[in-house]
């Protein structure tokens, strides 16, 4: 009675297996692609064996000392290899960028005055589609892990779980090629992001002595070979990532300590800082030569806001709850960002697994991309006169001669260039109307562009939809006051 039973049970217990697998199947056909074998336990446990202890027994004061200036020296080639791939991203975006756009504006300048504008359209979208496209085939057949930002692979890292290639060469150049190509294609992305997971990948290659994707071992720095010795170092590589991104050396080590590692000490602390101080010095060095302003050292990250005036932006305090109230409407924003996206995520995990597939979204959200750009521009009629702070690239189209086109000022131009300039324009360069329609129009193209298959972040997208919405905000305010105070002086 007790085999049978047993029988019975394990029959039972089989088929109920078998419907739950089935069933799940049914709901995601390729979850063999999300659950791997691969995806292993890093072992973040010193072994202290006798063999352990007897090694560490020998180490002598001297050999101490040596291990740990060379920790030092590693920390600083981390440093400088990330803020030279930086410069290399801001670079070649910079180039790409700026060829990209003038050969669209010469045709828009053309077409209007001859008439057939919609040449044009086609160019744009066209130029977009097949940059993207390039940029999604090296992340969809060569490198998938290198596909966003690789924060989340990074973290993951950095708490023991061993994602298969995150941290490889091949990832880096896939990253790296990727984020250029997925700028440069007019997507609503942010190139400071992917930095993180470049930085991180440079660390673990570095303090190994070797590279898997060359087959090559250079047969130094074998004493660092453990996971333990490996995860410090990718969280300084990942704290010189963000300090090349934003310039923010303290930032990178918060960003280590508070968002990536759970293992920490005083000594990595230092370690990281060191990193991620020769990181943005780097970035900020050789970009002052590639400026023609060698020594200049106003640089420090991918990301510049510009110089503030801290007399003319100072605040009263009667404008606190006003900032609370923005507050919350970001957050709410935010949320409902999150709450699409997340609803996207699910329809691409269902029915856009196939590479082929996740190439062609690509390409059609970066030829939506250029054709809503085009259109806004197109049928927007906001003439501001022109200043030297316009621009490089500036759109006349149907404005009178010594003026261009404002919205062309948000959609012609790099997501950083338009932070920048909604910082710094003076008052009356957007109409309200015209930065209502571009926050409302760039929060949906984030929001379909964030979790394609490209090297992208979205810490830039964010920071432009919040400045784009902070400004529609504050010149709505001025106009209800100056209303006000004209009544009451009527009255």
């Amino acid at each position: 009675m007790g085999q049978l039973s047993t029988v019975d049970l394990s029959d039972e217990q089989r088929e109920l297996e078998t419907d739950f697998s089935s069933t799940v199947i049914r709901e995601i056909p390729h979850n063999e692609n999300l659950l791997s074998l691969k995806y292993e336990s890093l072992d973040y446990d010193n072994s202290e064996n006798q063999l352990f202890m007897e090694e560490e027994r020998r180490i002598n004061h001297a050999a101490f000392r040596t291990v740990e200036v060379t920790r030092w020296v590693i920390c600083g080639m981390i440093g400088i290899l990330t803020g030279l791939v930086a410069c290399f991203i801001d670079i070649m975006v910079e180039q790409l960028v700026g060829v990209k756009l003038q050969v669209i504006k010469s045709n828009i300048d053309k077409f209007t005055e001859k008439g057939g504008l919609s040449f044009s359209l086609l160019l744009w979208a066209t130029l977009n589609a097949v940059i993207v496209m390039f940029g999604s085939l090296i992340v969809a057949f060569i490198e998938p892990v290198a596909a966003g930002s690789g924060i989340p692979q990074i973290k993951c890292f950095l708490n023991g779980v061993k994602i298969p290639h995150v941290v490889r060469l091949k990832t880096l150049v896939v990253k790296v090629c990727g984020v250029i190509l997925s700028v440069v294609g007019g997507l609503a992305v942010g190139k400071e992001g992917p930095m993180i997971h470049s930085g991180a990948v440079i660390a673990a290659g570095i303090s190994q002595g070797r590279s898997t994707s060359l087959k090559k071992d250079f047969k130094v720095f074998e004493y660092f070979r453990r996971d333990t010795e490996k995860r410090d170092f990718v969280s300084a590589g990942a704290a010189a990532g963000v300090s090349a991104a934003f310039g923010a050396p303290v930032g990178g080590v918060l960003f280590s300590l508070e968002e990536g590692a759970s293992f920490w000490n005083q000594l990595l602390t230092w370690r990281i800082f060191f990193a991620s101080m020769i990181s943005t010095f780097t970035l900020n060095f050789v970009l002052s030569f590639y400026n023609r302003k060698p020594g200049d050292l106003s640089n420090p990250g991918l990301i510049n806001f510009g110089r503030f005036d801290t007399d003319e932006n100072s605040y009263k305090y009667f404008e606190l709850p006003i900032f609370i109230c923005m507050g919350a409407v970001g957050g709410m924003l935010g949320a409902l960002f999150n709450a699409l996206n997340n609803w996207l995520t699910m329809f691409r995990i269902r029915y856009l697994h196939r590479r082929c597939l996740q190439v062609v979204e690509a390409m059609l959200v970066a030829a939506v991309t250029g054709t809503v750009s085009f259109v806004m521009i197109y049928w927007t009629s906001d003439c501001q006169p022109l200043r030297e702070s316009a621009g490089e690239y500036t759109l006349q189209l149907f404005c009178a001669d010594g003026e261009y086109n404002a919205m062309a000022s948000a959609f012609f131009a790099t997501p950083e260039s338009s932070v920048r300039r909604l910082f710094h324009d003076p008052a009356g360069s957007f109409n309200p109307m015209t930065l209502g329609l571009f926050t409302l129009l760039y929060f949906f193209l984030a929001c379909w562009t964030y979790g394609l298959t490209v090297s992208a972040g979205v810490f830039i997208p964010s920071l432009l939809l919040g400045a784009a919405w902070g400004r529609l905000f504050g010149i709505l305010l001025t106009n209800i006051s100056n209303e006000s105070i004209v009544s009451n002086c009527r009255l």
